[in-house]
Order: structure tokens, then C-alpha cells, then sequence
């Protein structure tokens, strides 16, 4: 049986699916006596997730359009096209190869109605637990079992021997959209408080941010580690410290894989979404830290690159004492 995989983007979400290419290529394979075979197509800039995946035979990847890959995926003959992304571009591509498939579901309506109106009728089911329902046809069952995130050996960061330390606080300060980012000055106040050496991890974008939280916290043990790493060597710096304070972006899901204890930060977005961190056997070690009952949360299921109304208070009026508490209550418990 050979099956295509379709999420395009981004991090967090392509992580999330790697449970679903778990279950087929285990139990399909106990089930059949030739050999699954599993393709997936993604976009390059997100490639290299699934590409280190050894459960994943075949990457396919594309800049913009599926015309850069579609006559080669005819060629393949899938059995299966397994769709969890749900967009324009997966139902032209399924058109296009004419194979049986299964999309997932996006409830949109409901994450509509969450977002415009404040009505909740989202279930209470992981993304996890949605895609795994588009393989149920082929008795394929979510196995409760963390995400998975492969690591290059050329990737893996030796901590000790470059930062000096090897327990510490990783701290993934960025997130795509400015209304899911604690803002500056409110992640330095938290900062300031830890009394364990601190890593700070993103991309090139987060640059600034890092130069100022460091500036200002010259006389703790902090390493900028923003836009020096790859994602796979950010993943390991994060897969070997000892707690993870995060907004609710990518390395969340990268951490769970791992099963890093995190103190998770939301802003305009909501865990009723979704896409909270999945730790089907351990639930404890993530601990959710927003401001409730705003009249105006969810804004959006994305984000923004400025507040709708302008007051920011989904981060503005968080509970910095709690936040602080749970990333020390972590180390803590290690001593």
C-alpha cells in the first residue's frame, strides 16, 4: 500500500500529524504483509521536518504550486491520498490525481463562531485526535503515544560544551504573530526572576528582542541563541534544558515530542482550538497560563500583528507571579 500525507505548513501542525505517520506505518504494516510505503508533501521551507522522519519514505515538496510536483505524484499510483490540510490547493490536487482520499476536519463554522461571536462548540478533541479520525477507514487508532521530532546527528547541539552549562531554561521568545508574543518588557520581568542560566531560542526575527532582553538582564546567565541555530539544533538545545517557556508557537509541539516540561504563554489565540501541547500520558508537564473571560478572546485563531482594539490585554493583563512560579516550581522539583 503506498499512501500521500498532504499538510503544507506550518512547523507546529506538520509536527503534530508525525503521531497519524506513526500509526499507519506501524499498523498497517502489522496488518498487511507488504510493506506500507508512506509519501508526504509539504512545503521546502518545512521540509526538513519530515524529511529526517525515518517512517517517511519520500518527501515531496513545493515553493507555491502543486503543478511544480503533480505529474510526479500521478506517477506514483497512491492507494491513499490522506489530506490534513483541508485547503483550496489539497482539493485542486485531488482532483488532479483522482485517488481515493480522506480530508480532515476543520470545524471551521465552529472555530468561526468561537472567534466572531465567543460561542464554544469547538469538541473537546485534540488536532490530534482529528486527524487521526481520517485514517479511522483504515483501522488505524491513535496509539496515546507523544509526537515525534528527529534530530540529525550533525544537528544535536553539545550544550556543555558551548554554552558552559548543561541545566538550564530554554525560552522560545518568538511567535509569528505579535498578538501570541508576551511583550518584551513583560518576558524581561519574568526573566529577571529565574535564577537558573537562561538560552534564549529563535530566528532572525527575534533578533531584536533578544539583544534587549539580554541588555537588560546583563547580570544574569543568559545566552542569545536567536537566528544561530537551525530548528533541528534549536530542537536540541530545547529537547536537553530542563523546562521550556514558550507562547504558543511551534517549539511547543517540538518540546512535547521530547517531553520537555513547558510553562505555555497565550495571547489572543485559545487552547479550546486545538492545539494545545499534546502530552496524551503526562498532561502535567505543560501548564497554560492566560487571561480569561476577555470579551474579545479569541480575536483570531492565527493572530495579529497589532491588537484589533488596541488594549493588548490578553497579554498585558497576564499573571506574571504564576508564570514565574511554574518555570521555578520546575526546577524544583529536578532538585
Amino acid at each position: 500500500m503506498k499512501i500521500l500525507i498532504v499538510r503544507f505548513s506550518s512547523i507546529g501542525d506538520i509536527v503534530l500529524t508525525s503521531p497519524v505517520i506513526r500509526g499507519l506505518k506501524e499498523q498497517l504494516g502489522n496488518q498487511r504483509s507488504a510493506p506500507v510505503k508512506l509519501h508526504y508533501l509539504t512545503k521546502k521551507s518545512f521540509a526538513s521536518i519530515v524529511s529526517s522522519n525515518p517512517r517517511v519514505d519520500r518527501v515531496f515538496a513545493i515553493d507555491k504550486s502543486i503543478d511544480e510536483v503533480v505529474m510526479e505524484l500521478k506517477n506514483e499510483q497512491y492507494d491513499w491520498v490522506i489530506d490534513l490540510h483541508n485547503n483550496i490547493r489539497t482539493k485542486s490536487l485531488k482532483s488532479k490525481l483522482q485517488k481515493p482520499s480522506k480530508t480532515v476536519r476543520k470545524l471551521n463554522w465552529k472555530k468561526w463562531m468561537l472567534v466572531k461571536f465567543k460561542i464554544n462548540r469547538m469538541p473537546s478533541l485534540h488536532i490530534v485526535d482529528r486527524y487521526f479520525e481520517t485514517v479511522n477507514h483504515l483501522n488505524v487508532k491513535n496509539d496515546k503515544r507523544e509526537c515525534e521530532f528527529y534530530i540529525n546527528p550533525e544537528n544535536e547541539v553539545q550544550v556543555q560544551q558551548e554554552f558552559g552549562f548543561d541545566s538550564y531554561l530554554s525560552v522560545a521568545i518568538g511567535a509569528q504573530f505579535a498578538t501570541k508574543r508576551l511583550p518584551t518588557s513583560k518576558l524581561i520581568e519574568v526573566l529577571s526572576k529565574v535564577e537558573v542560566p537562561i538560552v534564549l531560542i529563535g530566528g532572525n526575527d527575534d533578533s531584536q528582542a533578544a539583544n534587549s532582553i539580554c541588555e537588560a538582564l546583563k547580570d544574569k546567565t543568559i545566552v542569545n541563541a536567536c537566528g544561530k541555530y537551525n530548528l533541528q539544533q534549536s530542537a536540541s538545545i530545547v529537547k536537553q534544558s530542563q523546562h521550556l517557556l514558550t507562547h504558543d508557537t511551534g517549539m511547543t509541539h517540538i518540546a512535547s515530542c521530547f517531553g520537555v516540561s513547558m510553562t505555555t504563554i497565550w495571547g489572543n489565540t485559545v487552547p479550546d482550538l486545538g492545539m494545545y501541547a499534546y502530552l496524551p500520558s503526562e498532561k502535567s508537564k505543560a501548564s497554560i497560563h492566560e487571561v480569561k473571560d476577555l470579551s474579545c478572546r479569541p480575536c483570531s485563531k492565527i493572530g495579529f500583528q497589532k491588537c484589533p482594539k488596541g488594549h493588548f490585554k490578553c497579554m498585558e493583563e497576564q499573571n506574571l507571579d504564576s508564570i514565574i512560579r511554574s518555570v521555578a516550581g520546575s526546577f524544583l522539583d529536578r532538585s
